[in-house]
């Protein structure tokens, strides 16, 4: 089946980033939210994000213009149901997903593949909820979307090879490279990436350094672009604790308990960049450490 049509659920962060790279690539884009204001503020971040890719000459004004007019807000998930691919982006939450998946199956055309872009929880489970699980699979792209190369192709225990293939098939006309994983908890990044994040947390908390010590040993010292503390800010403290907490219910191994500090973090509201505070302070000019 050829994909020419995809709804995007969630105009977030993950969300506005894979409605950017699917216009651009030629897609028609339904992108859905509960919130007016999310869809505004959404599509003027595609836009800005877009306007800076043509000026420094990755795209060019017409393929903006072109790109912005395939992307169609909705608050109406049965606009969403009328689509080729539907790809959910909602929050790391699986009592939201599933319930989006429960009010989206009325509305979805018969051939209609579902996808999630879930980044730790499993594909097989939120299948198992729909009508579907032979054409419903993972599908994680990286943050920032634009930006990053890899996209995660998860395959349920049910997910046929049409799906698989077509899936595959968008990926490469986005430009992008797949991995393909299997359904185990956090997939292949992030059961790497979340437990170093994990680590370096409890060994702030254990005094053994600073944020800023932690942050530029890893950077000078394992050549990391960004410091571990600094990426959970970038990614979300909630975010990474609600996968470590998968990792640890899921894997039911020790290693993965989340660290006591992140998740006083959390429950201080204090979430990373999006917050602006966390193990930084983002409120002026220059982040400074909060420990």
């Amino acid at each position: 089946m050829e994909i020419q049509k995809v709804g995007v659920i969630g105009a977030g962060q993950m969300g506005n980033g894979i409605a950017h790279v699917l216009a651009l690539a030629g897609y028609e884009v339904v992108l859905n939210d509960v919130s007016q204001p999310a869809l505004d503020s959404a599509l003027n971040l595609i836009l800005k994000n877009m306007e800076r890719q043509a000026s420094k000459g990755k795209i060019s004004e017409a393929d903006v213009k072109a790109a912005l007019a395939r992307v169609t807000p909705s608050l109406k998930l049965a606009d969403v149901g009328a689509t080729d691919l539907v790809i959910e982006a909602a929050t790391e939450r699986e009592t939201v997903k599933q319930a989006i998946f429960d009010d989206l199956l009325p509305h979805l055309l018969p051939h209609t593949i579902l996808t999630s872009n879930t980044s730790s929880i499993s594909i097989t489970r939120l299948a198992s909820r729909t009508d579907r699980p032979e054409r419903f699979m993972g599908f994680h792209f990286m943050n920032p979307v634009p930006v990053m190369q890899l996209v995660e192709l998860i395959r349920g225990i049910a997910t046929d090879e049409p799906t698989f293939t077509a899936c595959q098939e968008v990926v490469a006309r986005l430009g992008k490279t797949s991995a393909s994983a299997e359904d185990f908890p956090a997939f292949i990044v992030n059961r790497i990436l979340m437990p170093m994040i994990n680590e370096a947390v409890y060994t702030l908390y254990e005094g053994v350094g600073s944020v800023k010590s932690i942050d530029e040993s890893m950077k000078l010292g394992a050549n990391h672009p960004m410091g571990p503390l600094e990426l959970a800010d970038f990614i979300g403290l909630d975010t990474c604790l609600a996968i470590m907490n998968v990792l640890h219910d899921g894997l039911a191994d020790t290693k993965y308990r989340p660290c006591p500090l992140l998740t006083k973090y959390v429950e201080a509201g204090w979430l990373g960049r999006k917050t602006q505070r966390g193990f930084y302070d983002y409120r002026g000019e220059v982040p400074v450490p909060t420990r």
